[in-house]
């Protein structure tokens, strides 16, 4: 489904990510972890045409993203990558409902359509009560499911997460992990997680180890379970 070969990036005089190859497979969930440095959010900003890689080539279903102009990009981001960050990043001045349904509005899904598909992921993540209230008024780990509800609105290839839990108590943090694997199970749908947090990545089904902006290791699950059902 998607394919790295040979990126390259550098900043000024430091090159971050050095001639990485990594396939990502649909349906999985694969964590990306390392050191701070290491390289993983660069790669995880190139895997999602967040920035431009120096050389190499990004494909999802054999189409080089990295060849599209910036307006292609756009449209090609906002309808296949969904994007979770650790600190959320919803609009204050919006309610849940219409922080949930702006990517598929921005991506000119009807009003009506797109509040519908919002509505649908706000009652299956459990804050369906909550879908008036503006993120403010919620606690980390409701603002971090609307994060959640909003990635996944225009029902995307692969949901990208950078450090989703680091923000999160331990219960949290727990709610969080179940979740991904959860919509896993009913949705189909391929998860990249960076992370600092070892519980998550030891759930994963693959753990990509990188150093000094190359992948040194991938360690594979001998399961493919739910965690909260070992």
């Amino acid at each position: 489904m998607i394919s790295l070969r040979d990126i390259h990036k550098s900043y000024d005089s430091l090159e971050v990510v050095k001639g990485v190859n990594l396939d990502v497979t649909p349906g999985e969930i694969m964590a990306i972890v390392g050191p701070s440095g290491a390289g993983k959010t660069t790669l995880l900003q190139i895997m999602g045409t967040l920035d431009r890689p120096d050389s190499g080539t990004v494909s999802y279903d054999g189409v080089d993203v990295a060849s599209m102009s910036d307006s292609r990009l756009a449209r090609f981001r906002n309808a296949s990558i969904g994007f979770v960050f650790q600190f959320h990043q919803l609009l204050p001045e919006f309610s849940v409902l219409e922080n949930v349904a702006m990517p598929a509005l921005i991506g000119g899904t009807s009003r009506k359509e797109a509040f519908a598909r919002a509505k649908e992921l706000i009652d299956y993540l459990g804050i369906a009560e909550r879908a008036t209230h503006r993120p403010a008024q919620l606690s980390g780990g409701e603002r971090q499911r609307a994060a959640v509800a909003r990635a996944l609105v225009n029902r995307p290839s692969v949901v990208l997460a950078d450090e989703p839990s680091g923000s999160l108590d331990s219960h949290n943090r727990m709610e969080l992990h179940k979740l991904f694997f959860d919509l896993r199970r009913d949705m189909g749908q391929t998860f990249v997680i960076v992370t600092h947090d070892e519980s998550l990545a030891a759930d994963c089904d693959r753990v990509v180890h990188m150093t000094d902006g190359t992948i040194c290791n991938i360690t594979q699950s001998n399961s493919l379970s739910n965690p909260a059902s070992r």
